[in-house]
């Protein structure tokens, strides 16, 4: 297959269809490329063999779930896989390009979990991505911006996306996919970012879908450019780079694990959070600033969480603290939302647990994507809501990232996705699959024979998988406690 930079020789994907795995999309980002905008592959004259992963990005090790990423990242990791239902692919196909999760600090796109499921075999060509993680892909500092031509720094996680959106526009016709009809979709942190490219000058024009897998461009505040670049300098101080002459051409010379190691060794309570920021660039101001003037990209939306996500552990009287340092003026409306304004007992709710876990999943899952959603179909775009209340077998709840299997139709035997997999979840699968590539082919997920999935709407209306597998319609999610949620975000905007 040949592609603007070279020819690729694929192999044949089990049950039909091709893979071409391994492709490089950007130069490897090592030595004066460190922390610089990426660089499209250098071209080649032999014919590249694509029948293997390529490195998953640099990254330590965060807890089991990354951790063969970790033992095998490596700076030169800008790859990504194409994976089709058939071959030749007789006409072209929607595109599905997902961004995995991981904090922007962890994980990759290779591996089984995301690239040998059933989800192409829906008819859609999938794009799976590396990209540049944690003080490689967001670190900024100020002599980081007075040598980018945009004025700016970090965010090269970011660029690395965008640059592969890039070789999609140039390339995936080749492989049977169609140009103009790509759909991004991420979970977790590669929600985060499918929403930050919603709102990006660069990235909103390369892409007609989106899907965000609990997460929204709201969910982590991003720092300003200033602000990040003084954070820059507190870490080239731990780092023993401010002594130097030119303390990035030091740091460009510090090996990947002795910089990984470096920043692991720091105390957890001051080690900076390395991630998107508000670089003038790539992401030219707060996205929720984008979102609430309507200028975000004009597509449609598809967005969901899962009954759980992350919870959380204080204790009532803990949480009533917290909730008071972090809401200022709104503290007694969020108290009184949670029933905590007035000493009452508290009560777990037997669908979205104890308080604690309310207020961690509703604060940085749901209703950051609620929020969105508003606001999206305020601008008049379509938007579907869908919430996973279906846990993996052996498991209590669906948590943060049990949606993966669902949506790729691929069953885990060991790791945190493992379970004893039924034929209830097979037909959930492949019911949450049709819904997706639905989507991805017209913007809109309902097709006949399929529980009707209503759009968002002023109803607020969304779907639940509910725990037996079947569907069933809601409306207005944790609606007491968005609304707060909502008028704390537009307190922070004015």
């Amino acid at each position: 297959m040949r592609t603007t930079a070279g020819t690729l020789r694929g192999k044949a994907r089990p049950g039909g269809g091709a893979e071409f795995l391994g492709v490089p999309y950007g130069q490897p980002p090592v030595g004066p490329l460190r922390w610089r905008e990426p660089v499209p592959a250098k071209p080649w004259s032999a014919v590249r063999n694509a029948n293997a992963f390529g490195a998953p990005c640099a990254q330590p090790e965060l807890g089991d779930w990354n951790r063969h990423d970790a033992e095998n990242g490596r700076e030169d990791c800008l790859y990504l896989n194409v994976i089709t239902p058939t071959w030749p692919v007789k006409k072209p196909l929607p595109v599905m390009f997902f961004i995995h999760g991981g904090a922007n600090e962890g994980g990759s796109g290779t591996g089984d979990l995301y690239n040998s499921g059933t989800l192409v075999d829906h008819g859609v060509v999938l794009v799976t991505i590396n990209y540049r993680l944690g003080i490689f892909g967001f670190f900024a500092h100020p002599d980081l911006s007075s040598e980018s031509s945009h004025h700016a720094s970090g965010n090269y996680g970011l660029m690395d996306q965008i640059l592969a959106l890039h070789w999609v526009r140039a390339n995936i016709a080749r492989f049977g996919g169609d140009p103009q009809n790509v759909t991004v979709f991420g979970q977790s942190a590669g929600a985060i970012d499918t929403g930050l490219l919603m709102t990006s000058p660069i990235g909103a024009p390369l892409f007609q879908k989106a899907i965000a897998e609990s997460g929204s461009a709201f969910t982590v505040p991003l720092a300003t450019l200033a602000d990040a670049e003084a954070k820059g300098q507190e870490l080239a101080q731990d780092l023993e780079a401010l002594d130097q002459e030119d303390p990035i051409v030091f740091l460009r010379q510090v090996p990947a694990p002795q910089l990984l190691a470096t920043i692991q060794s720091l105390d957890t309570k001051l080690r900076p959070r390395i991630g998107p920021i508000v670089d003038g660039w790539v992401v030219s101001r707060l996205p929720a600033s984008v979102f609430a003037a309507a200028q975000e990209s004009p597509i449609p939306l598809l967005f969901g969480t899962t009954t759980r996500e992350f919870g959380d552990s204080e204790s009532p009287d803990q949480l009533h603290v917290l909730i008071k340092q972090a809401t200022g003026g709104l503290a007694p409306r969020v108290l009184d939302a949670y029933g905590l304004a007035n000493g009452d007992t508290v009560t777990d709710d037997p669908k979205y647990g104890t308080i604690a876990d309310q207020w961690a999943a509703d604060v940085a899952f749901r209703c950051p994507a609620v929020v969105q959603a508003e606001w999206h179909t305020a601008a008049h775009h379509a938007v579907y809501q869908y919430e996973l209340d279906h846990p993996i077998p052996g498991q209590e709840n669906a948590i943060h990232s049990s949606d993966l299997s669902y949506v790729f139709g691929f069953y885990p035997k060991i790791g945190n996705l493992a379970g004893a997999y039924t034929d209830v979840d097979f037909k959930l699968a492949d019911l949450i699959e049709t819904y997706f590539t639905n989507f991805a082919k017209t913007g809109d997920p309902n097709a006949t024979g399929l529980p009707q999935w209503p759009q968002f709407g002023i109803a607020q209306a969304y779907i639940q998988f509910m725990p037996d597998g079947s569907v069933a319609p809601a409306a207005k999610m944790r609606s007491t406690q968005c609304s707060v949620y909502r008028d704390f975000l537009n307190e922070q905007l004015h």
